[in-house]
C-alpha cells in the first residue's frame, strides 16, 4: 500500500489547503476564514490519519470524513464568492479543484470498500 504522501489526492488537497490559507490570510472575517481553512486542512489530514490506521474499515471512514470536508469547502467557496470574500475566478478554480478531489476520494473509498468485503 502506498504511503499517504505518495497519493495524488493527498498532494492536491494539501496544496489546496495551503492556497486557502495564503489567499485568505488578510481576510478580516476571522470566523469565515477559520471555518474554510479548517475544512481545507481537514481533507489531507483525514487522508493521512486514515492511512496511518490499521484497518481498511478505519481508512474508509477517514476517507469519508475527508470527502465530507471537500463538500464543506465547496459550500464555503460558493458563499465566499457570493459575499465578495473570494474573487469569482479564484473561487471557480478552487471549486473545480475541490470537486476533482472529491471524485478522487470517491474512487479511493470504493477501492478500499471492495477490500473490506
Amino acid at each position: 500500500m502506498l504511503r499517504f504522501e505518495e497519493l495524488e489526492v493527498w498532494k492536491r488537497s494539501a496544496r489546496l489547503s495551503a492556497n486557502l490559507y495564503k489567499e485568505l490570510a488578510t481576510l478580516k472575517d476571522f470566523g469565515f476564514r477559520d471555518q474554510i481553512t479548517r475544512a481545507g486542512l481537514s481533507v489531507p489530514s483525514n487522508i493521512a490519519e486514515g492511512y496511518e490506521r490499521n484497518s481498511d474499515k478505519e481508512l474508509a471512514n477517514f476517507l469519508n470524513y475527508a470527502k465530507g470536508s471537500a463538500g464543506e469547502i465547496r459550500t464555503q467557496i460558493y458563499i465566499g464568492m457570493e459575499i465578495g470574500y473570494i474573487p469569482r475566478d479564484k473561487g471557480k478554480e478552487w471549486l473545480q479543484e475541490s470537486e476533482e478531489i472529491s471524485k478522487m476520494l470517491h474512487g479511493l473509498i470504493q477501492t478500499v470498500r471492495t477490500r473490506i468485503k
